[in-house]
């Protein structure tokens, strides 16, 4: 029976991820490097903030910690987010389709800074039961346990549960997680291998009308 959607948030409600390649670049350049490419930006999704940063040194081989890149990321991060953000295609439709039927979540690596900023541009707030961000968890995505600790303050069991992600990483903690899970991909994950997904959908429409076509509210997901 499905009774909770779990929403990742960059690059899924949000397209954050070329606010972050902008910003990643800007601060490549100036340690003197070229632009990071599409493999590392790969590497990095859906990790927490500073497994995403120990990646981003390590592939570019940057004379400073990661978690000093992480405070300069950050810092460069929530001035473009003020600026405002847009919804993906398809978000307020398929929130507007079952809030108030299932329990909505989202389930960012992100930081609670960054998701308040987002939901609250948004005007979406209200809509949520639960917000989980890399605050709190201590191995990121593909590790499960973002999936495991909002599946629990949600109060219903993996198999309850659809999340809908952008990126391998996410989709493999959901899928390790037991919950039935939709690829949505961006255009910076649209080549990655979604195989563990059970249904890779082209935008939110698509997976709004896919979970629908599962069955009425409270559709059996397995």
């Amino acid at each position: 029976m499905l009774l909770a959607i779990i929403f990742d948030m960059d690059g899924l409600m949000v397209d954050t991820e070329i606010l972050y390649w902008e910003v990643l670049n800007e601060i490549v350049a100036g340690y003197g490097k070229k632009e990071i490419g599409e493999t590392v930006m790969i590497k990095m999704m859906g990790r927490s903030p500073l497994d995403s940063m120990r990646v981003f040194v390590e592939e570019l081989r940057l004379p400073v910690t990661a978690e000093d890149i992480l405070q300069q990321r950050d810092a460069l991060m929530e001035r473009k987010l003020r600026n405002g953000v847009e919804p993906m295609k398809g978000l307020h439709e398929i929130i507007a389709a079952f809030s108030g039927k299932v329990k909505l979540a989202i389930a960012t690596s992100s930081c609670r800074l960054f998701l308040d900023i987002i939901v609250d541009q948004l005007g979406i707030r209200e809509k949520f039961t639960v917000f989980q961000t890399s605050e709190g968890v201590s191995r990121g995505k593909p590790d499960p346990e973002i999936f495991l600790q909002t599946i629990a303050k949600l109060g219903v069991k993996p198999e309850e549960c659809v999340v809908l992600e952008d990126s391998v990483n996410g989709v493999a903690a959901a899928s390790r997680a037991g919950c039935y899970v939709i690829a949505v991909p961006s255009q910076y994950s649209r080549n990655q291998d979604f195989s563990l997904a059970n249904y890779v959908a082209g935008d939110l429409i698509e997976a709004r009308e896919h979970i629908l076509k599962l069955g009425p509210a409270g559709l059996s997901l397995r």
